[in-house]
């Protein structure tokens, strides 16, 4: 829900503007590498750790939604329209691939080269190839499916509308939509630690969790009435969740969360993890977490003269 209506609230903004970006996604495919995808095409990019920020055009003809990194050269983003591009050079070039679908793809994931990428009337493409030829997989359902999340290879799960969740044991082969009383919302991210507990979130601060594997769902108590974005466990097992002007944190391997706001409203969509640390990004700004809380990255808007 909250990616189509930032959609809809940003359709005044000229698309593909080079003064214009955007942020959809981010990677951090090496140590203290950072790229981030803006909708209008190009690749924000670092290669230390967010102190100075260069860019790159993917020359795409239809809006970005996603991104996702095989490698430290390999990549893959997804658009509108069932686009999907490739670079093999840590994104200097791309190229477009031939997509199995017109769908809105919103977002996208990898184990090894298999991977995956959902979007708009319950669509699901798949490669086995690392991004070279793409087929669709059979979901059952026709609700957007707005994040996706694999583990290893079979071990996948899908979010979207209407509370729907779907999980697949063997790459998608087959998927399963699970039926559950605590999806009363649209979800928009779900994330698993491990094989058996994970968790999906999405409007109205909607927490669901699993122990296991996803076949069962209990909802959780939300701090938040916000839409919650997207979801992150650092090595200390501490979790942390994203919403328009805050972060969740669960100091219990998340099992209650409690709200920690943060000084401004940057819309907040991804949580990163480059060099152990946490950033978060939102439609225009970067933050990355401190002791205190969380600090707005000064540098993020590329120098003109280090385009590349």
């Amino acid at each position: 829900m909250l990616k189509s209506f930032l959609i809809v609230l940003l359709a005044s903004v000229p698309a593909f503007a080079d003064s214009s970006c955007w942020l959809r996604d981010a990677a951090s495919p090496a140590p203290s590498t950072i790229y981030a995808l803006c909708e209008q095409g190009t690749l924000w990019f670092s290669t230390d750790a967010g102190v100075k920020w260069s860019s790159r055009d993917t020359g795409a003809k239809q809006p970005l939604r996603a991104l996702a990194f095989l490698d430290a050269g390999r990549a893959i983003a997804v658009g509108d329209q069932g686009l999907i591009i490739a670079t093999a050079d840590a994104g200097k070039t791309w190229k477009e691939q031939t997509s199995p679908s017109k769908e809105k793809l919103m977002d996208v994931a990898f184990a090894g080269d298999q991977g995956w990428a959902s979007g708009m009337n319950g669509t699901i493409v798949h490669t086995a190839d690392g991004g070279k030829t793409w087929a669709a997989q059979k979901t059952g359902t026709s609700q957007a499916l707005e994040g996706l999340f694999f583990l290893d290879a079979q071990h996948g799960w899908a979010v979207g509308w209407a509370g729907t969740v779907l999980r697949t044991l063997d790459g998608g082969a087959n998927w399963q939509q699970i039926k559950s009383d605590a999806g009363q919302w649209s979800l928009s991210a779900v994330y698993f630690r491990d094989a058996q507990h994970g968790w999906a979130v999405g409007f109205a601060g909607g927490i669901l969790a699993s122990a296991d594997g996803g076949a069962t769902w209990k909802a959780l108590k939300s701090p938040v009435n916000n839409w919650l974005t997207s979801i992150a466990f650092d090595r200390r097992n501490r979790g942390y969740i994203a919403y328009d002007d805050g972060v969740l944190t669960s100091t219990d391997g998340g099992a209650t969360w409690t709200a920690a706001k943060i000084d401004g409203r940057y819309f907040l969509s991804r949580l990163l993890a480059v060099n152990g640390t946490l950033l978060a990004m939102g439609q225009t700004s970067m933050l990355r977490q401190t002791c205190d809380g969380w600090a707005k990255i000064p540098s993020l808007v590329p120098d003109a003269s280090l385009r590349q």
